[in-house]
């Protein structure tokens, strides 16, 4: 398990690195083949929360107070709903569904680059998508997933998506472990693989960033869609062995 959890954490890593989200369902989507679920959970939200505190000290972006704090706002009253959901989730039900939903929309939208953007909604409906991303975030780390889906919708430029999630994220992911630290989710068994989460991501993180600082706008837009698509494939590829074994 212990070589898993490095894996995980590595490929999650520097993915996140480089685009500012995704930690949650890249390492679950890993984590998910042997590590218990209320673990995987707390691992993904302390590693999403390493990983931001290292992306916000190496790739800064100025971000606009207006356009973000409704997302924070939604996010925190999601976020104690979601950790409260966690033991009474059907965690392989909810990551098939995720993953359905990744897996068919943004290879869609991949292929929609003339639709307009979607203006509709205002404040009132990033709050909402604020309070989606943070209930997820209390679930299993996938804080950013709705949101940046969101911020892709609504076509805003790279470093202005990037701020709002990269903060929204960081703001979550520390809410969240606070509240799993709280409800007795962390014990002491726990903290070698936290430790373990913590070195693995420190490098792959740095890395990611620098080749996010070399990208272009298109180029950003499609990885972050291309990583969407991937994760929701490897959430079904996680969750439809479980669900197909209970139905046998």
């Amino acid at each position: 398990m212990i070589a898993i959890v490095a894996l995980g954490a590595v490929v999650a890593g520097f993915v996140q690195g480089l685009s500012g989200f995704a930690f949650g369902m890249v390492s679950m989507s890993i984590w998910a083949w042997t590590v218990e679920p209320r673990l995987a959970a707390v691992l993904a939200v302390f590693g999403a929360l390493v990983g931001q505190v290292i992306a916000a000290v190496t790739v800064r972006r100025p971000f606009n107070r207006a356009v973000l704090w409704p997302f924070l706002l939604g996010g925190v009253l999601g976020v104690p709903v979601g950790v409260w959901l966690l033991p009474r989730f059907d965690v392989p039900q909810f990551q098939t569904c995720l993953g359905v939903l990744l897996a068919v929309w943004c290879p869609l939208m991949l292929l929609s680059d003339k639709l307009p953007p979607v203006r509709w909604g205002g404040r009132q409906a990033d709050a909402v998508i604020g309070g989606i991303g943070g209930v997820m975030g209390g679930i299993g780390g996938f804080a950013g997933v709705v949101p940046t889906l969101w911020c892709t919708l609504r076509q805003m430029p790279r470093d202005e998506q990037r701020a709002v999630i990269q903060n929204f994220n960081l703001a979550m992911q520390t809410v969240s472990f606070t509240l799993h630290v709280g409800a007795g989710n962390v014990s002491w068994n726990t903290v070698p693989l936290l430790a373990l989460v913590a070195v693995a991501v420190l490098v792959p993180v740095l890395l990611g960033g620098k080749l996010y600082l070399g990208i272009s706008e298109q180029a950003f837009r499609k990885i972050v869609l291309g990583l969407l698509t991937a994760s929701g494939i490897a959430l079904l590829a996680a969750s439809a062995p479980v669900l197909l074994k209970r139905l046998v």
